[in-house]
């Protein structure tokens, strides 16, 4: 008689993977009056470690400029290390895509508001983000794209 082993989903740790802050104009471009225009991308990675470890990051690029000059550019990458064993695969990539992400964002939006600050500027406090959709939003367009090459390898 065979066991069926227990799902596993652990959180080894957490940590500040990269922080870059850049202010290449500085100091002219900090006596403009003008407001900044920001720009905010993310995006989430998720990788093998070891046999049922992976590491899970969330990126965040933060870019303010005035006219076409940059104020400050920002890049933070926060990892989480997970061990996540004896799941099917189609859960394992909704819990690195989902799950994971929520768990580290909190700490990639406090280091972000904390690295712009220290900076000499307000913090820009990163708005809450449904992972949930953004993950079946990646997995449209993936399944879309895998149409279009499909459709071209026929004709």
């Amino acid at each position: 008689m065979s066991e069926q082993q227990e799902p596993v989903f652990q959180i080894q740790r957490v940590y500040l993977k990269e922080a870059s802050l850049e202010q290449p104009n500085s100091p002219a471009i900090l006596l403009e009056q003008e407001s900044p225009t920001v720009d905010i991308q993310l995006g989430v990675n998720a990788a093998p470690v070891a046999e049922g470890i992976f590491e899970v990051t969330v990126t965040a690029t933060v870019q303010t400029k005035i006219k076409e000059k940059t104020v400050f550019l920002v890049e933070v990458t926060q990892a989480g290390i997970f061990e996540i064993r004896n799941l099917p695969q189609e859960q394992m990539s909704q819990i690195m895509g989902i799950a994971c992400p929520q768990i580290v964002y909190p700490y990639l939006r406090g280091n972000v508001a904390d690295l712009i600050q220290r900076g000499g500027f307000p913090p820009v406090h990163l708005s809450e983000i449904n992972f949930q959709a953004m993950y079946e939003q990646q997995q449209q367009q993936a399944a879309a794209t895998a149409d279009v090459e499909t459709s071209t390898l026929v004709q």
